[in-house]
């Protein structure tokens, strides 16, 4: 009947929470060295606490020459110097479960730094025990094994002079692919695996999961034969087989523990899902989604074609319902500010910053919150080359150059897609150092610190904190906003995302106008006179005196239609 879940779904203490991801170098400096540290954030738990968060998720905190800024791990049982101690971290853990939270953590496997010692070995000679721990290859013509392109761009291959053969990298190369078909370097992880979920942390993000397996014979892009590099997406990417090693990692690590489980799957299909997330497989809990990320473009001029997300969130929304579960975001360390994107933040910043809040957040699945966001946190500006410290940005750059474009564009348009956009340091207050540090931070402050900061806002209940506060006890009240069925509103509206969350008789309606124009609507097909309001971020009349509604730019309202 209408409005009741699908029997197969099951309650679970995380697909009720409500996540938080740090990216420990830029939360909170404890120390005064400018960079953030644990330290710093065990002295902002209570903060968290407030704001209504459930599980925390922190980035890489290991041990790492930091070529890609932490995901380049040199010891998977270990913490950088930079950011403390295992007792730092120990004490960390215990905190954070004493304010009734959990701890997840970043698990990094499809590759390792090139300085960890499993590698250090690997690549020592051709006859070391560990050199089939990694993927190494003999070159081709001359060249390189094939024509793959490695994600952060140039080759996906690199030459070490030692052994005279290449090694794989789809990510930096120092960034060098372990080699999932060798049942010990399995072993070895799912062993490391385990000692952190004995140390007692509540689960894992799988970081570039869908990666570990790569198409048997690592042929050539058929496309691009007699082109130096290729994407070679279909032959490193859910390929055929990764479920075995899903299954075999689960079995021996994951479903031993009651933890949570977030995959970073780029390239799984709604399609595919079931075989990832599905609950009667037992592998992962949820993944994240990527379609409405490809709809960041690199010109700021494209504009924003409204239909592509609502097809973008509604493919995962009604694709793994009754079988899975979604894990909800617009933000995190590895994509620009959303409100620089599918917002107005010169005009209209509140506004886009807790209509895009809206949209997201009240979908079924867990909401994750990336720092800085839920104060409004906008890109930053970038004066020159040497502002970028992203390795991405740095080999983009480089690729850039050799096809001839100037400095002045490519400026502009790294500081369109850089992923440093989302890496500055958090804004606590408008003093020195944005209250993240007593020195110089390790990247560039936001310009706009000293207006947008969680200071302004602590205590005003109209502000982007305060609308977020408001925004997680609305979902942590109403079941239905957690488990209710997902259905689109308004399906070929251009302006207005509208959807229903709809449980046990209850219905509730989100809409929201993504725009910075006014949207008037006559003759809508809801009883909004007999509903009720319960959040909007404009001031608003609680019931409308008939059933018609304009809805300002970048304006949002939540009803309960049946009270």
């Amino acid at each position: 009947m209408p409005g009741q879940p699908p029997t197969s779904v099951t309650r679970h203490w995380w697909k009720e929470a409500v996540a938080y991801q740090i990216y420990p170098r830029s939360f909170m400096d404890s120390n005064g060295d400018g960079i953030g540290d644990l330290n710093g954030i065990t002295a902002r738990l209570d903060y968290l606490q407030d704001l209504g968060i459930d599980v925390i998720w922190i980035c890489p905190m290991y041990p790492s020459p930091n070529d890609d800024n932490g995901y380049d791990i040199s010891d998977y049982q270990g913490i950088m110097a930079e950011f403390g101690t295992m007792a730092d971290f120990d004490r960390l853990l215990a905190e954070v479960h004493a304010r009734g939270m959990k701890l997840i953590l970043d698990l990094v496997v499809n590759h390792s730094s090139d300085e960890h010692p499993w590698f250090i070995e690997s690549r020592s000679s051709r006859g070391n025990p560990k050199r089939d721990w990694y993927i190494w290859r003999d070159g081709k013509n001359g060249a390189e094994p094939n024509n793959w392109e490695s994600i952060f761009k140039g080759s996906a291959w690199e030459y070490d002079q030692t052994t005279e053969q290449y090694y794989l990298h789809l990510f930096s190369r120092k960034q060098p692919d372990l080699n999932w078909e060798n049942p010990e370097v399995r072993d070895a992880i799912y062993e490391m695996v385990r000692w952190w979920l004995d140390k007692g942390i509540d689960g894992f993000r799988l970081d570039a999961i869908s990666h570990i397996k790569k198409e048997a014979g690592l042929s050539d892009v058929p496309a691009l034969e007699g082109q130096a590099y290729g994407a070679a997406w279909d032959k490193m990417m859910n390929v055929d087989g990764i479920i075995e090693h899903l299954d075999e990692m689960c079995r021996e690590t994951f479903n031993r523990y009651d933890v949570m489980t977030v995959g970073e799957a780029n390239g799984v299909s709604p399609a595919q899902a079931e075989d990832w997330i599905g609950e009667r497989h037992q592998r992962l809990d949820m993944i994240f989604a990527f379609d409405h990320v490809g709809l960041w473009a690199e010109d700021e001029a494209a504009g924003l074609d409204l239909s592509q997300i609502k097809q973008a969130f509604g493919r995962w929304q009604t694709g793994v319902e009754g079988f899975g579960w979604n894990a909800l975001f617009v933000e995190n360390h590895d994509v620009p500010r959303i409100i620089s994107k599918w917002g107005d933040a010169e005009h209209y910043w509140y506004q886009s910053a807790t209509a895009i809040a809206s949209l997201y957040f009240l979908m079924q699945g867990t909401p994750f919150i990336y720092q800085g966001q839920e104060i409004g946190m906008t890109n930053t500006t970038f004066g020159s080359l040497d502002d970028f410290n992203d390795v991405a940005a740095k080999n983009q750059y480089v690729q850039m150059k050799q096809q001839g474009v100037d400095d002045a564009e490519i400026i502009r348009t790294l500081s369109q897609t850089s992923r440093d956009n989302a890496r500055t340091p958090m804004q606590w207050d408008a003093g020195p150092g944005a209250g993240f540090t007593t020195d110089r931070s390790w990247l560039a402050l936001n310009p706009n610190f000293e207006t947008i900061n969680v200071a302004s806002q602590w205590r005003d209940s109209d502000s982007v904190l305060g609308f977020y506060r408001q925004l997680i006890r609305l979902r942590k009240a109403e079941p239905a906003l957690i488990y209710g069925r997902y259905r689109l509103e308004l399906e070929s509206d251009p302006q207005v995302y509208a959807y229903s969350r709809l449980l046990d008789g209850q219905h509730w309606l989100v809409l929201v106008n993504l725009s910075d124009r006014p949207a008037q609507r006559r003759q809508l097909p809801w009883p909004l006179h007999h509903g009720r309001l319960a959040l909007a971020n404009y001031p608003v009349e609680p019931h409308p005196a008939e059933d018609t509604l304009d809805l300002r730019p970048f304006e949002a309202r939540v009803y309960r239609l049946n009270d």
